[in-house]
């Protein structure tokens, strides 16, 4: 991408804003626009969150984090769970959308939640449900190397994430995406896979030979853990840019 462009980092569940912090000024350094807000509950908005706080209102902050700002033309970013609020996000504003990036990103259908595209979060969902806070679900632990936290194994690295992470609602894994507008459809879409290091369980769906517009799929790989903003920044910024 040659031209000045308007970059919207979206993070992952449990992350904030501050996970794009060594992508975005590399992109900003190349003359484009980044803003990388944190989604209800987390980061700067972590006291917000509450058993009500769900998919629909990630979506509703970054339609309103679009709109407010009268941003055109923008490059969608989503990383993790935020494939799903990326996705709605589209379907309901996708004239604003120029491209969406699903950075190891659920890729939802119309209607299906998280548990749909990712089973396996529906043991997270279980573990919380016996606990004092039902609706609520701490980060994963970190897990031997070369897994690590999220796929981060430097040690000072995983010390400033956890100062990041904060608990998620079991509701954002439970509401459904919404991708039925056609409009959303016409839009070009980019998958950038983590590989080489996917914990036990976990099953990553295959990305489907050709994007909703018809064109071939793009799909690029990177041999690095599941935060690949913090693991590969430059390689990730760098795809980004050529999306």
């Amino acid at each position: 991408m040659s031209h000045p462009a308007t970059y919207v980092l979206v993070h992952g569940a449990w992350h904030d804003g501050r996970s794009w912090n060594r992508v975005a000024p590399l992109l900003a350094a190349r003359g484009h626009r980044v803003l990388t807000p944190s989604l209800t509950g987390h980061g700067d908005r972590a006291h917000l969150l509450g058993p009500e706080v769900g998919l629909t209102t990630h979506v509703d902050d970054i339609v309103g984090l679009v709109l407010g700002h009268d941003l055109d033309d923008i490059v969608l970013v989503g990383h993790s769970y935020a494939g799903m609020v990326i996705s709605s996000v589209a379907n309901r504003i996708p004239e604003r959308v120029s491209r969406l990036v699903y950075v190891d990103a659920m890729v939802p259908a119309h209607g299906e939640n998280a548990v749909d595209v990712m089973p396996v979060t529906q043991v997270m969902i279980d573990a919380a449900a016996g606990g004092a806070h039902p609706w609520r679900i701490p980060p994963p632990p970190e897990l031997p190397a070369p897994l690590g936290l999220f796929g981060v194994t430097d040690p000072d690295d995983i010390a400033w994430l956890r100062t990041t992470l904060t608990d998620e609602s079991v509701l954002c894994f439970q509401q459904p995406a919404e991708t039925d507008n056609p409009a959303q459809a016409s839009i070009p879409r980019v998958h950038i896979l983590c590989v080489g290091g996917e914990p036990e369980g976990v099953t990553r769906r295959p990305v489907p030979e050709t994007q909703p517009n018809g064109e071939p799929s793009r799909v690029h790989e990177l041999e690095t853990g599941h935060d690949a903003m913090i693991t590969r920044p430059m390689e990730l910024s760098a795809l980004l840019e050529s999306a």
